[in-house]
């Protein structure tokens, strides 16, 4: 496998990187089949198959995320990161760190939570899915987001290109 240069990641980093942040974007935007679902459940109401195959498609791109997530921290692991870079004050590099690491958390506890919820009914693992943990990756991902732009625009680093073109 490409390991990342000191300018970027590697491809198979980046393609996972992408395709982890699409589905994420897609379960926290169109979210609308398994609330439908849970608001039904709750009522003691039978979803109809339509109902139950909207809840599954959400179901199955978290199931996919976690998948995913585990391989690409053992990409990260494998193939290590490039180096911090050396413009950024220390307190954003620690600002970044916690960031990341709080991503990776979520990234994990999301899917988790879904699945204790979803398939399990631990009712109170689907409410701090969908109440707190949702709330907390909206924040972390605007504050990586808004990372990635300053460096780009204020500190004019490498970041963001370290992550799209390598």
């Amino acid at each position: 496998m490409q390991q990342p240069s000191a300018k970027g990641y590697s491809l198979s980093q980046r393609l996972l990187h992408w395709t982890v942040a699409l589905l994420i974007f897609f379960n926290l935007l169109f979210p609308d089949g398994m609330n439908i679902w849970h608001r039904l459940i709750r009522r003691g109401e039978v979803p109809t198959p339509e109902q139950i195959a909207s809840a599954n498609i959400h179901a199955y791109v978290g199931i996919a995320i976690l998948l995913l997530a585990v391989l690409r921290l053992c990409l990260r692991f494998a193939q290590g990161v490039p180096p911090e870079v050396s413009q950024e004050p220390a307190i954003f590099r620690l600002a970044a760190k916690l960031a990341h690491a709080g991503l990776y958390i979520l990234i994990f506890a999301m899917p988790l939570s879904g699945i204790a919820a979803y398939y399990f009914g631990i009712n109170p693992a689907g409410s701090f899915h969908a109440d707190i943990l949702k709330i907390i990756l909206w924040a972390l991902i605007a504050a990586h987001v808004a990372g990635a732009l300053i460096h780009q625009f204020y500190w004019k680093s490498n970041v963001l290109r370290r992550m799209t073109l390598g």
